[in-house]
């Protein structure tokens, strides 16, 4: 039996990608652009690979749908409300101002007016899988311009659906009779209300069944057949089976079980995709480019001129500076991918020549392979503008931090796991104020604990899960699950998408503490020596220890089994950082009490570093932190004292802040024979 000609043809398309994915990742261009360069070389012209265009094609318009259904998925109603203004102000003038300008300068020349707006509508878009990629290898997507950029990318993708409905009509293609209208308007209202019975009444029923399995292969089949079977629904209607898929995907966002679909998906999403640049590459006639370099490298700059200008507008308009508006601007300044797709179709209906169709495609190609260096240079042209407009630009020297923000997690919590360990950690964060998010693998606990907790159902070892729970913001990752491979994945994973948290994680065996702090977790309890701990802590109450003894007892068993598998970290310039970085040494926040002996006193009086060892950093009071207070400064009950010092005189000091009833008689006899 003979292998068919279109497997041996992707076999060889992939293995040709790899080779110049690996040449572009040497000049750190986006592999995008290398599956682009891959398309362009398989060109019949030049090497001449594929014979089967139409085949490369179908597995292109998976990719499309697969897309177009993740990009559903994202667009939660939680996600729209945050950056409701930046998506929807933000997006509608990008898109209208930059359709209304190309449309015009197209009219100018002599093109017909409908040829003129879809011609706009092919430059408004921008490429959502260049852009965010590379803001996130920068590290920039939670700066300013960074959710600038992902905002108005929602919105181009929510237009992609209209733009596609609305070329039939500029062709003139789309009868507008009163019975054709009447047919349209009843099969959309079909789909939809279709659509919306399944999603509220049947989708959720069925994804808890599935999920109830515990099988990812279950989990997979069931999402790819609800995406294809949505996508050819609408295609057999008459729509495009990108929107089937997007719809979808939208009915899945809302399931608590959201992140497990996508992270199913998104590896199967992604090979889709590497084949749908590829045939956009395909389609690149090779020797036009030659032919008509000039006009299209004049076409490009003016492209690029017109997007940057008309997309300030839009960023301006929100109250942001000057200078992220230059660089979100020049971040979109490229040809999207739904923009080939657009593309197609308004070449199909005649919104566009064969000619221009070229000249699209190639200066698409040229302006994704730029985007690395737009991006590269935004920052500092932003800055020389900056400085060359100071005297002249009222709001010249605003920051960009006093810029309207998005209402994005920062510096909390995400809890790994929601069993008991999971559950006492969610409760003290809450009641002390901490912003947190809890991920659980088990459909119950999820369900039953919906209505009142942050949580989400998902693989914490999918980077896309750790993404959607805020990690790149996040100030704590606590894995509390029982897991081994896990927790060493979920550590790995974490401590790549954001060096700088504070990773705590649970083991059972103390033997597998070196192994997880090595991969990159900052402290890690080990359950039965934590465990053996307590016994003998209750066991030496029993025999009425002193308290001191005690607590002097544990830290120091404590200290000489942890001493060994603590790592030095990277230094940084606050002291929380710096204790991490100093084995020996550590800062805890301590509440001072009522009964506290050291009530009233000044710091002076009190003596702290002379008695115990430790020394006061700082104290916060009612919110407010005065860092290195002197001398003078007096202890209040409900002071938050930060004290710094080792691990065993912190633990020492700790009772006489918290006014134990027998450290305080002890206090108290002290002071009366002194």
């Amino acid at each position: 039996m003979g292998i068919p000609s279109i497997f041996l043809e992707i076999v060889v398309l992939f293995l040709l990608s790899i080779a110049v994915s690996i040449a572009c990742a040497r000049f750190k261009l986006p592999t995008v652009v290398g599956f682009l360069i891959t398309g362009i070389l398989c060109d019949p012209s030049l090497l001449g690979i594929v014979e089967d265009q139409h085949a490369i094609d179908l597995i292109a318009e998976i990719g499309v749908g697969l897309l177009l259904f993740t990009i559903g998925m994202e667009l939660s109603g939680d996600a729209l409300s945050r950056l409701k203004k930046p998506v929807f102000l933000g997006g509608t003038l990008q898109i209208g101002l930059t359709v209304a300008a190309i449309a015009a300068l197209q009219s100018l020349m002599g093109m017909p007016l409908a040829s003129a707006i879809f011609w706009g509508c092919l430059a408004a878009l921008s490429s959502s899988a260049i852009v965010l990629r590379i803001l996130q290898e920068h590290g920039a997507t939670a700066t300013p311009a960074g959710r600038l950029s992902l905002a108005i990318l929602v919105f181009q993708d929510i237009m992609v659906t209209p733009m596609l409905l609305m070329v039939p009509l500029l062709s003139g293609t789309l009868e507008l009779s009163p019975l054709n209208m009447l047919i349209t308007v009843g099969r959309m209202v079909l789909i939809l209300g279709g659509v919306l019975v399944f999603g509220h009444y049947l989708l959720p029923r069925l994804m808890s069944i599935v999920i109830g399995t515990r099988s990812r292969e279950i989990l997979l089949l069931s999402t790819l057949g609800i995406c294809m079977g949505l996508a050819l629904l609408t295609q057999s209607l008459g729509l495009s089976f990108s929107l089937g898929a997007f719809l979808a995907g939208l009915l899945l966002a809302r399931s608590e079980y959201s992140m497990s679909v996508i992270s199913g998906v998104l590896p199967y999403k992604d090979v889709f995709m590497s084949i749908f640049f590829i045939s956009v590459g395909m389609l690149l006639n090779v020797w036009y480019l030659f032919d008509h370099v000039g006009i299209v490298l004049l076409s490009t700059a003016v492209f690029i001129l017109v997007k940057v200008v008309f997309t300030l507008p839009s960023v301006l308009a929100q109250g942001y500076p000057l200078r992220t508006a230059i660089i979100t601007s020049l971040s979109l300044a490229q040809v999207g991918e739904f923009s080939f797709v657009l593309a197609a179709s308004g070449l199909a209906a005649g919104l566009m020549t064969e000619d221009g169709y070229q000249s699209f495609l190639a200066m698409s190609i040229v302006t994704m392979m730029l985007t690395p260096f737009l991006i590269s240079v935004s920052q500092p042209l932003a800055n020389y503008v900056h400085q060359v407009l100071r005297p002249h630009w009222k709001n010249a020297d605003k920051e960009e931090d006093d810029a309207p923000k998005a209402n994005a997690l920062q510096n909390h919590l995400i809890i790994i796991g929601y069993g008991v360990s999971g559950q006492h950690l969610a409760r003290v964060a809450k009641e002390s104020g901490i912003e947190y998010r809890i991920l659980e693998m088990n459909p119950n606990t999820v369900r039953r604990f919906a209505a009142i907790e942050p949580i989400d159902h998902g693989d914490a070892s999918q980077p896309i899960v750790l993404e959607h729970l805020g990690i790149h913001t996040a100030k704590v990752l606590a894995i509390v699950i029982s897991d081994p491979a896990a927790v060493r994945a979920i550590i790995t994973e974490a401590r790549n998408l954001n060096p700088t948290i504070y990773i705590v994680a649970r083991t059972r065996f103390f033997g597998e503490i070196g192994p997880l702090q090595h991969l990159g977790a900052n402290d890690v309890i080990a359950e039965e020596f934590e465990s053996s701990l307590e016994v003998f802590s209750h066991v030496l109450n029993q025999y009425l220890v002193p308290l001191q003894k005690i607590y002097a007892f544990t830290t120091r068993i404590r200290e000489e089994n942890y001493k060994k598998f603590r790592m030095l970290a990277k230094k940084e310039e606050h002291l929380d950082a710096l204790a991490h970085s100093m084995p020996d040494v550590n800062v805890h926040a301590i509440e001072l009490d009522e009964h506290s002996v050291l009530v009233g006193k000044t710091l002076a009086q009190s003596q702290v570093r002379t008695r115990w060892g430790v020394t006061i950093a700082g104290i916060n009071r009612q919110g407010v932190t005065y860092p290195s207070p002197d001398a003078s400064f007096m202890l209040l009950a409900g002071d938050i004292v930060y004290v710094f010092g080792t691990i065993e005189k912190i633990h020492e000091a700790t009772p006489h802040f918290a006014g134990l009833p027998e450290v305080n008689k002890q206090e108290l006899v002290l002071e009366e024979q002194i």
